[in-house]
């Protein structure tokens, strides 16, 4: 073999592999744009439900907030300073009785 045929057998190796290279580097390429998109479909669907969840803790904290308002009795000083019913017209007020209350 002469030394132009070994620099042309090696020239055609290295473009050999370039181009596999080449080949290898846009196959990758694809692969990160198809995962990019795959990505921003999973983030959306993330903050989604990171949305979804707040609206409901939200939505349960005012419930509670609610329940606990109706159910619990007024405290002491809250009587104190709770203005007085005023009589309902057309209302029946119990006989008064000596020794009740």
């Amino acid at each position: 073999m002469t030394e132009g045929c070994a620099v042309a057998s090696v020239l055609g190796m290295l473009e050999e592999r370039e181009v596999a290279a080449r080949v290898r580097v846009e196959g990758l390429r694809e692969e990160v744009a198809r995962l990019a998109e795959v990505l921003e479909a999973a983030e959306i669907e993330l903050d989604r439900r990171v949305i979804a969840r707040e609206e409901l803790v939200e939505a349960l904290a005012a419930s509670a907030a609610e329940a606990t308002a109706v159910t619990e009795p007024p405290t002491e000083s809250e009587r104190a300073t709770a203005p007085l019913a005023a009589p309902v017209p057309g209302s029946m007020v119990p006989q008064w009785r000596d020794g009740c209350r």
